[in-house]
C-alpha cells in the first residue's frame, strides 16, 4: 500500500505563510525589491571589483566571490517563494524540491567556507602584514576559493545521495516556504534516520568548525590590535574587520537558531520567518554592510560613476560635433 502511494505522488505542496492574498500581495512586492536590489548590489560589487585596479588585491577577490554567490544563494528560494505569493497551489515537483534542497545548502555550505576564508585573510593582513603579500599570492587566493566550492559540491553530494532514496507517501504538504531538510524528511515514510545522521553531523562540523575558526582569527586579531594600539593602520584595517565581523554573527545567529537546536523545539511558524531573514535579507544587508563601512568601495564606486558621466558627456559632445560642422558649412557658403 505504501508503495503504491508512493509512486502517485510526484509532486509537494508548499503552505508558506497562512495568511491572505492582500497580504501576500504585499509580500510579493516586498520580495521583489528586496530580489532585485539584491541582485543589483552584488552585481555592482563584482563590477567595481573587476574594473577598478585599486581593487585588486586579495580581500576584494574574496569579496566578489562572495557577491556571486550571494546573487545565486537568493535566486534559489525567491523567486520560487514569489511565484507561490500569487499561485493559489504552491506546487513544487519532486525533482526541483531536491534541486532546490540540494543548491540550497550547497551554497550555504560555500558562504560557511568563504566566511573563513576572508577572516584569514584579515588575519594574515593584520597580523603579518610584511608577508602578506608573500602568503595571500594570486594562485594561493584561487586555490582557497575553489577550495571552498569544491569542499562544498561533495559534502552535499554525501547529503542529497542518502534524502534522494527516500520514499514519501502519505501527506504532500511541505510546512515550509521552500524544501528544507526538516520538513522534507517528515513526509518520509520509510524512516530518515540516516539521512538526519549524515545531514545534522555535516551540518554541526561545517557550521561549528567554520565559527570556531572565525571567532579564532578574530580573536588574534583582536589581541594584535590591543598590543599594537598606536598604529593607525592596523586600526583602519580592524575597521574593515568589523563588518565582516558583522556578517558573520547576522549568518551564523540565524542559521545555528535553524539547525543546531534540539528537533524538539522546532517551530516550523518561527523557522518560516528566521529562515527568510538569512535566505533572503542576508544576501541584500551583505554587500550593503560591507560598501557602506569599506572607504576603499566606496571611492571605486564613486570613480566609476564618475567615469561613466565623463565618458556619456563625452559621446554627447562627439555627437553634436557633425551637426556643428554642417552649421559652419551652411553658414560659409551663404
Amino acid at each position: 500500500m505504501a508503495s503504491q502511494n508512493t509512486s502517485n505522488i510526484s509532486e509537494f505542496t508548499l503552505l508558506g505563510f497562512p495568511i491572505g492574498c492582500k497580504a501576500k500581495t504585499v509580500l510579493f512586492v516586498v520580495f521583489l525589491v528586496v530580489y532585485l536590489l539584491s541582485i543589483t548590489s552584488n552585481i555592482l560589487i563584482i563590477c567595481i571589483v573587476k574594473t577598478d585596479w585599486h581593487l585588486h588585491k586579495p580581500m576584494y577577490f574574496f569579496l566578489a566571490n562572495f557577491s556571486f554567490l550571494e546573487i545565486w544563494y537568493i535566486s534559489v528560494t525567491v523567486p520560487k517563494m514569489m511565484s507561490d505569493f500569487l499561485d493559489q497551489r504552491r506546487t513544487i515537483s519532486i525533482v526541483g524540491c531536491l534541486i532546490q534542497f540540494y543548491f540550497f545548502f550547497f551554497f550555504g555550505s560555500t558562504e560557511n567556507l568563504l566566511l573563513v576564508i576572508m577572516s584569514l585573510d584579515r588575519y594574515v593582513a593584520i597580523c603579518y602584514p610584511l608577508q602578506y603579500f608573500i602568503i595571500m599570492t594570486e594562485k594561493f587566493c584561487t586555490l582557497l576559493a575553489a577550495g571552498a566550492w569544491v569542499i562544498s559540491v561533495i559534502a552535499m553530494m554525501i547529503v542529497i545521495i542518502p534524502v534522494s532514496r527516500l520514499t514519501f507517501c502519505g501527506s504532500t504538504e511541505i510546512d515550509h516556504v521552500f524544501c528544507d531538510f526538516s520538513p522534507l524528511v517528515k513526509l518520509s515514510c520509510n524512516g530518515a534516520t540516516l539521512c538526519e545522521i549524515i545531514f545534522f553531523f555535516l551540518a554541526g562540523v561545517v557550521m561549528i568548525g567554520c565559527f570556531t575558526l572565525i571567532m579564532a582569527s578574530y580573536g588574534h586579531i583582536m589581541l594584535t590590535i590591543i598590543t599594537t594600539s598606536s598604529n593607525s593602520g592596523l586600526r583602519s584595517a580592524f575597521t574593515t574587520c568589523t563588518s565582516h565581523f558583522i556578517v558573520v554573527f547576522i549568518y551564523y545567529g540565524a542559521v545555528m537558531f535553524m539547525y543546531l537546536r534540539p528537533s524538539a523545539t522546532t517551530s516550523f511558524n518561527v523557522d518560516k520567518i528566521v529562515s527568510v531573514f538569512y535566505a533572503v535579507l542576508t544576501p541584500l544587508l551583505n554587500p550593503i554592510i560591507y560598501s557602506l563601512r569599506n572607504r576603499e568601495v566606496k571611492e571605486a564606486i564613486q570613480r566609476t560613476f564618475r567615469k561613466s558621466i565623463k565618458s556619456f558627456q563625452k559621446d554627447r559632445s562627439e555627437q553634436s560635433m557633425p551637426t556643428i560642422s554642417l552649421h559652419c558649412k551652411v553658414i560659409a557658403n551663404a
